[in-house]
């Protein structure tokens, strides 16, 4: 584990309208880097320049810049974390800047929406919680398999698919709106009709509220040479037939695509889960 004390000038950013992904208002990374080890990471890519990916660095003046910037906006909105960094790296245990970015949330009177892979969300449900009675509370949690061992092979320094399906759990029986993160999907991996269909039950079983996905992967520069180099290491082959299916391009979507797709968007409608962003994005109206 490797961190680095840095400074900021800018944390909150406005998404214009009409670009949203969710529909949040705002973004904020208070990390850059990230120690989950996930071999598909895009934001590994050159062009966001994070420089040595595994060494985290921790945004040391965020909270004197977001309190005056949520002073400073007209308007309040929705405020997205771990877009690019997971807002609960181990080094949030340490530093507890998202802990603290909520509390000054939550008594400015701004919403929020989590991207995650970490279980370590629960630690901040108080705070969840308080925020949800005022405005609007939501959690992503991203799961790419039902399977542990497999997870552990393609994301290995984080909370195991079972943690995760757990926080889901809990975070939607205290009453915050969580969902699930369906993507990526890596062709030849684990974009197989038995994972969808796993992922789909049992997040029904933990009461999600969404299913996002997509089923492929991005990959470019030096993301490529990191993916594919784990690749050869843990599962010898499946280098060669992305290298001869997709060769330099930069969405590689699984040959099964169609197919999983209207699996989980059946299983979805029957069980009443969203799964299309225009339905997800009702979720955050900001009150």
């Amino acid at each position: 584990m490797s961190e680095k004390l840095i400074e900021s000038k800018v944390l909150l950013q406005r998404i214009k309208k009409g670009n949203q992904w969710f529909g949040y208002d705002y973004n904020i990374n208070l990390y850059r880097g990230c120690l989950h080890g996930c071999i598909y990471c895009d934001s590994r890519s050159d062009c966001y320049e994070v420089g040595d990916f595994e060494e985290v660095k921790i945004k040391i003046n965020a909270l004197e810049i977001l309190e005056k910037e949520l002073a400073s906006k007209r308007t309040k909105g929705i405020i997205g974390m771990g877009s690019m960094s997971d807002p609960y790296n181990p080094y949030e245990k340490k530093y507890e800047l998202t802990r603290k970015s909520l509390i000054m949330m939550e008594k400015a009177g701004y919403g929020v929406f989590i991207i995650t892979k970490s279980a370590l969300v629960l630690r901040d449900i108080d705070l969840l919680k308080a925020i949800n009675k005022k405005t609007k509370a939501i959690v992503s949690i991203t799961i790419t398999t039902i399977d542990d061992d497999l997870a552990k092979l393609i994301e290995p320094i984080v909370s195991s698919s079972s943690e995760r399906f757990e926080a889901l759990k809990v975070l939607n029986e205290s009453g915050i709106d969580a969902g699930v993160l369906l993507m990526p999907i890596l062709p030849f991996i684990n974009d197989t009709e038995e994972n969808v269909r796993g992922i789909v039950e049992k997040a029904y079983q933990s009461k999600a509220k969404f299913i996002y996905p997509w089923f492929g992967v991005t990959l470019r520069d030096s993301q490529r040479e990191f993916f594919y180099g784990n690749l050869e290491k843990k599962i010898p082959g499946i280098k060669q037939k992305y290298e001869k299916k997709f060769d330099s391009k930069y969405a590689c979507e699984s040959p099964n695509a169609k197919q999983l797709y209207e699996t989980l968007s059946l299983i979805c409608r029957d069980k009443g889960i969203l799964y299309k962003m225009e339905e997800i994005n009702i979720l955050f109206v900001y009150k």
